[in-house]
């Protein structure tokens, strides 16, 4: 299926690039996929074309444009360190960019954080309506407060509203084991839907293919998987939600594993 593309700025000057199928005439469920710590790069437009051929209406949004040094960021030698409010505000652009396009239908409307951004898709969830909220390796590593993050994590997961997709590596580096089973208990102590899973020998990193050391094409296709059909889920014209909760944990790691033994793929 051939692709369209458009960017647009938001009303901050960040750029938001669409993706949806060539000839769509229709508006498409929505799902705004954000990038790693690495900025806007090829790895998110990819993930955005595989998404859009499912027959979704797709924004990525530059979310760290204001930093001055794009080679820094993408390169990985700089980190932008946006604090929580200003994420919201640059979130709430995005969904109103995607509110004025005939091609979308922001009220169908997911949301993917990746790695550092993980975060930021549980923000948005928490304080906007959303109909499906996914990680991928991210939000879980840091949850105390600070002055760029006024609110404890444990406080973002109560008020999340949306069904939550959790998928995380076995020998990630920065977010172990424990992390993940904490945000487990989190979500059932407050009675949320979820899915969550732990890909075997998987890093951090493991879906980005532009990263050999890290990509693991077995655990990726399989998380490609996972997110279209929590998609198809949630954002179907027929999706409601059911006056269930639903809880599913799935891990898969050895009966040795030391969390301090991980280490970083590049």
């Amino acid at each position: 299926m051939q692709i369209d593309t458009r960017t647009m700025t938001s009303g901050s000057g960040m750029p938001v690039t669409l993706y949806y199928p060539e000839g769509t005439t229709g508006a498409l469920p929505s799902v705004v996929l954000m990038h790693e710590r690495y900025g806007l790069v090829q790895h998110t437009g990819d993930l955005a074309r595989r998404l859009a051929d499912e027959g979704y209406c797709v924004a990525t949004p530059d979310l760290f444009y204001y930093m001055e040094n794009q080679d820094a960021i993408h390169s990985g030698a700089a980190k932008a360190a946006p604090s929580d409010p200003f994420i919201l505000e640059r979130l709430d652009e995005v969904v109103s960019v995607l509110s004025g396009e005939p091609v979308a239908d922001s009220s169908k409307l997911g949301m993917i954080g990746v790695c550092q951004t993980g975060r930021y898709s549980m923000i948005y969830g928490a304080k906007r309506p959303l109909d499906a909220c996914i990680v991928l390796y991210g939000g879980v590593s840091d949850w105390d407060q600070s002055e760029r993050r006024p609110e404890h994590m444990v406080d973002i997961l109560k008020d999340l509203d949306a069904p939550f997709l959790g998928l995380y590596g076995e020998i990630d580096h920065s977010i172990s084991i424990a992390d993940v089973v904490r945000l487990r208990d989190v979500l059932e102590q407050h009675n949320k839907s979820y899915r969550i899973k732990i890909f075997e020998d998987a890093p951090h990193g493991w879906l980005n293919n532009t990263m050999p050391g890290r990509y693991r094409k077995l655990a990726a296709e399989n998380a490609m998987y996972e997110v279209v059909r929590f998609l198809k889920k949630n954002l179907s014209s027929t999706s409601g939600r059911p006056n269930r909760v639903i809880w599913e944990f799935e891990s898969n790691k050895d009966e040795s594993y030391d969390f301090s033994r991980n280490v970083r793929f590049e």
